[in-house]
């Protein structure tokens, strides 16, 4: 791959998605846009970025986008968050939303919709707590293949094996041929849309709680400033977001602020 080429479609996916793709990332493309290639009966990538040139607003530019931008993702990643989010997050929040009885959850980048479901368990598992409750959670993603796949709610033993113990496996998934799929009960919790972080986010609506975990890792500092700029919008004053544990916004915006010895939570300032 010649620089040019780099050159040309790594500023058309920063303009497209705001993915940031560096030099020395490189060897993304070929993993990651060789399946994109062969699937348009291309020789290589070559031909592949010959015919993006060619219509850079075409069809064939959203499988470029999605193919770089899908992250793997798994239930209760990392654990903690959700271990905050049940124990140090949920407990004011129902009490602070009781007089309405609902609340409202963003999950930017879902990806397969691992980390909404996770927390449709954990609300789920909450019992009487939340009976009679509104509780929304949306989930949004550039890819709509990958959307598909997380309403859909179907995974493989792999996926679910990842993250998943085996009593919420048994309690809340119901064996399918090879794959396991979630309750449906715990699908229409979650509501999913194709969406872009860059574009206007009010649409969406207002959100008690965001997580926007191990996404702003992909943005330069000027974008990550203008996604948490969107995603304050989004919350009211006493509104909790979740970011990954390399993330921060310290540096980057000053709408939040570190909830104290809680890391990767922030609150609005």
């Amino acid at each position: 791959m010649d620089s040019a080429d780099f050159e040309f479609i790594s500023t058309l996916l920063k303009k497209r998605s705001g993915l940031v793709l560096t030099p020395e990332k490189s060897y993304l493309l070929e993993s990651r846009l060789m399946p994109v290639a062969r699937k348009n009966s291309m020789k290589g990538l070559e031909e592949l970025f010959q015919a993006v040139r060619k219509d850079p607003d075409g069809p064939l530019i959203v499988d470029v986008t999605e193919a770089m931008t899908t992250n793997e993702s798994f239930f209760f990643r990392d654990t903690k968050p959700f271990d905050l989010f049940r124990d140090q997050i949920l407990p004011p929040l129902i009490e602070s939303r009781a007089a309405k009885k609902s609340f409202r959850i963003f999950c930017a980048a879902a990806s397969s919709g691992q980390e909404p479901y996770s927390l449709a368990i954990i609300l789920k598992e909450a019992g009487a707590r939340l009976a009679g409750w509104n509780i929304d959670i949306v989930g949004t993603d550039l890819s709509a293949e990958i959307l598909s796949k997380a309403s859909a709610g179907l995974y493989t033993q792999f996926e679910v094996q990842r993250g998943l113990p085996i009593q919420l496996l048994v309690k809340y998934f119901e064996k399918k041929d090879e794959l396991w799929q979630i309750s449906q009960e715990l699908r229409d919790m979650v509501t999913y849309k194709e969406y872009n972080l860059l574009d206007n986010l009010s649409p969406l609506g207002k959100f008690d709680v965001v997580f926007c975990r191990n996404v702003l890792i992909y943005f330069d500092k000027e974008t990550k400033g203008e996604v948490l700029s969107s995603i304050a919008d989004l919350m009211p004053p006493d509104g909790t977001l979740f970011l990954g544990g390399a993330e921060t916004v310290l540096g980057i915006s000053d709408r939040f602020k570190p909830v104290p010895e809680q890391r990767g939570i922030y609150g609005l300032v």
